[in-house]
C-alpha cells in the first residue's frame, strides 16, 4: 500500500516544471477553530489533483485562500513557481485561476452570455463585449464539449448546463488554473460522466485542475495525485494509481471504513405508507406523476431510482407537504388531504412523517438562523419546548441541540453558528439530526449524503438502517444508484413520472436498473442500445 510520495516518485520529478500551485505553510483560523494548520501542497501543471476530506477538514477554507476569498493568517502561495499575493478574487483570475463552487455563483434571471461576461465586460457598451463573448463560447464549446445556449436564461437550464455556465467563466477570464468544489454533488450520473469527460479535455489541452470532492470512485476514476485532508491539517499526498478507495478512506477519517452497509434483513411489518394513482400537474401544465402506485412497510426501506427530473422529487413533496396532488394516500390506514388546502408539513409531521428534503438550503434549513434554532424548525410547537405561554426555552433547546451535534458529530459542535458558517455535509447532519430523532413512522429522505463526505456517509446510512430496524418505514430517494442498492430493500424505479418496474437489490443489478431508469422495461430490454440513448437524451432535456 503506498503511503505519502514524492513528486518524483509519482514520476513527475520536480526539476522538469515548477509546480503549477505550490502553498507553503498555510495556517487559516475563525476565532478558536483552526481550519487550516501549516498545510503545503504542491500541484503540479497539466495534472488533475484531487484534495479529499471529512467535512470541515478545511479543503474549500483552502482553495478559498487560493482563490482570495480569505487571507491566511500565515504561509505563501507561488504560482508556476512564482510567489504570489492573491488578496481577492480579482488578483486570483490575473494570476490564472478559475474557481467554480458548489453552490454556483450565477444570476438566475441573466442569460448565459451575460453571465459569463458579467465583471469581464470591455467597457460601458455591451454589445461589443457580448459579440466577443459570444464567438468565444462557440470556440470553448467546439473545444472543451462545453455546448450550452449562450442566450438561455440560468433560471431555464438544469445544474448540469448551470455547471458548464461555471467553467465557461473561467475559461472565458483565460484560467489556466481550475478549482472544482464538490462539481458532482448536484449532477446526475450521466451529467457527472460528461464532467469528467471535460476535466480530461482540459488536462490534454494542458490545464491543471484541483478537484474536491468526498466521492473516492471519482478520485480513483479522473484523478493523477490525490491530496488527504483531517482536521485542518494535510495528512498524505499519494499517486492515485498506487492507492485504493479503502486506503484513501481510511486517511480521510483515521480508521477504517465500511463502503458498504452492513445491514440483516429487513423483517417488514404492517403497511405504513400506501401510494395509489398520485398525479401531480405543474403550474404550466405538465403531467409530472402519471398514476403512481407504491407502498412501504414498517421495518423496511423503500428505494426510488431514477434520473433526476422523472418524479422522484415531486413524490417526496407531495408526501411531504410541499405540492399538491391527486390521488389517494393513507398513513397506518388513514387517508391524507392533498388538496393543498391542509396539505402543509405540520399536518404531516402530526401524522409521525419526518422529511429529509433533497435540497438542504433552500428546503430543510434557514442559512441566517442559528443552527440550535434550525434544529427545531417545523417542531417548534411542541410542548417541551416551550417555557411558558410567551416564551421558549431556548436554553434548553440550545442544550438538546449540543447532544444532537454530537451524537451526529457535526463539526464544529457549536448551536449558536448559523447554518450558513458550516459546511454542506455539516448542515446536512444537521437535517437529519431534526429529523431522524423525531423517531417518526415513516421517515422521507431524498439525496440523504448529497456533498456528504465518506464518514459521514457511513454515519447517515447507519441511523437510516437503525430507524429501518426499529420498525420505521423509510421512502429514499437517490440518484446514486450504488446507494439505492446498498441501503434499500426494494427498489422501485421511475421514468417520465410513472414507476416502471420494482425488483429486489439481490435480484437486480445496475444494469438492468439503467435499463428501466431509460424507460426500456423488461419486454423491451432486447433492443438496441440506441433506443436506450434516445431515451436517456429525452428524460435528460427535460431537467437541461
Amino acid at each position: 500500500m503506498a503511503g505519502t510520495v514524492t513528486e518524483t516518485q509519482a514520476g513527475r520529478p520536480a526539476e522538469s516544471a515548477a509546480p503549477a500551485i505550490e502553498l507553503r505553510g498555510i495556517s487559516k483560523a475563525f476565532g478558536p477553530v483552526q481550519a487550516n494548520k501549516d498545510i503545503s501542497i504542491r500541484v503540479m501543471p497539466g495534472t488533475i489533483h484531487g484534495i479529499i476530506g471529512e467535512n470541515g477538514a478545511g479543503k474549500s477554507t483552502l482553495m478559498s485562500i487560493l482563490y482570495g476569498f480569505y487571507k491566511a493568517d500565515a504561509g505563501e502561495i507561488f504560482i508556476n513557481g512564482e510567489k504570489t499575493e492573491i488578496p481577492d478574487s480579482q488578483a486570483a483570475i490575473s494570476a490564472g485561476i478559475g474557481m467554480v463552487f458548489q453552490h454556483f455563483k450565477l444570476v438566475q434571471n441573466f442569460s448565459v452570455l451575460e453571465n459569463v461576461i458579467l465583471g469581464a465586460e470591455d467597457g460601458a457598451l455591451l454589445k461589443p463585449s457580448k459579440a466577443k463573448a459570444r464567438e468565444a463560447l462557440k470556440r470553448l464549446a467546439a473545444e472543451y464539449e462545453l455546448q450550452v445556449d449562450p442566450d438561455a436564461l440560468i433560471e431555464e437550464i438544469g445544474v448540469g448546463m448551470q455547471q458548464r455556465v461555471e467553467i465557461l467563466k473561467a475559461l472565458y477570464r483565460q484560467a489556466d488554473i481550475l478549482i472544482l468544489d464538490e462539481p458532482t454533488g448536484v449532477l446526475t450520473p450521466a451529467e457527472a460522466d460528461h464532467l469528467f469527460r471535460i476535466l480530461e479535455g482540459l488536462k490534454a489541452q494542458g490545464k491543471t485542475i484541483i478537484l474536491i470532492t468526498h466521492k473516492l470512485r471519482e478520485i480513483m476514476d479522473v484523478t493523477d495525485t490525490v491530496s488527504v485532508m483531517r482536521r485542518g491539517e494535510m495528512t498524505a499526498t499519494v499517486q492515485t494509481s498506487e492507492t485504493d478507495a479503502e486506503h484513501l478512506a481510511e486517511l480521510m477519517v483515521g480508521r477504517k471504513v465500511l463502503l458498504r452497509v452492513d445491514k440483516k434483513p429487513a423483517a417488514p411489518g404492517d403497511t405504513v405508507l400506501e401510494i395509489e394513482n398520485l398525479k401531480v400537474v405543474d403550474e404550466d401544465g405538465v403531467e409530472r406523476l402519471r398514476g403512481i402506485d407504491l407502498h412501504v412497510r414498517a421495518g423496511e426501506i423503500l428505494g426510488i431510482a431514477g434520473v433526476a427530473g422523472n418524479g422522484q422529487s415531486e413524490v417526496l413533496e407531495v408526501l411531504g407537504g410541499i405540492t399538491a396532488a391527486k390521488g389517494t394516500v393513507r398513513i397506518n390506514g388513514q387517508e391524507i388531504d392533498l388538496s393543498g388546502k391542509s396539505s402543509d408539513g405540520q399536518s404531516r409531521r402530526a401524522r409521525s412523517i419526518a422529511h429529509v428534503p433533497e435540497d438542504r438550503q433552500s428546503l430543510g434549513l434557514i442559512m441566517d438562523f442559528h443552527a440550535w434554532e434550525n434544529m427545531i424548525f417545523g417542531y417548534h410547537h411542541d410542548p417541551a419546548y416551550q417555557k411558558n405561554a410567551l416564551l421558549m426555552d431556548n436554553a434548553g433547546i440550545r442544550a438538546e441541540t449540543q447532544a444532537k451535534m454530537e451524537r451526529f458529530d457535526v463539526r464544529p459542535p457549536n448551536p449558536d453558528l448559523t447554518a450558513r458558517s458550516f459546511s454542506g455535509g455539516n448542515q446536512q447532519k444537521i437535517v437529519c439530526a431534526r429529523e431522524i430523532e423525531r423517531n417518526p413512522d415513516l421517515l422521507l429522505v431524498g439525496q440523504p449524503t448529497r456533498g456528504v463526505d465518506i464518514g459521514a456517509i457511513e454515519f447517515i446510512h447507519n441511523q437510516i438502517v437503525g430507524l429501518r430496524d426499529q420498525g420505521k418505514a423509510v421512502l429514499l430517494v437517490s440518484v446514486e444508484l450504488e446507494e439505492i442498492m446498498s441501503l434499500a430493500d426494494r427498489i422501485a424505479v421511475m421514468f417520465d413520472g410513472r414507476v416502471m418496474g420494482e425488483r429486489l437489490p439481490s435480484e437486480t443489478d445496475e444494469r438492468e436498473l439503467g435499463l428501466l431508469m431509460a424507460g426500456i422495461t423488461d419486454t423491451e430490454a432486447e433492443h438496441s442500445v440506441d433506443e436506450v440513448a434516445a431515451n436517456l437524451a429525452k428524460t435528460q432535456g427535460k431537467v437541461g
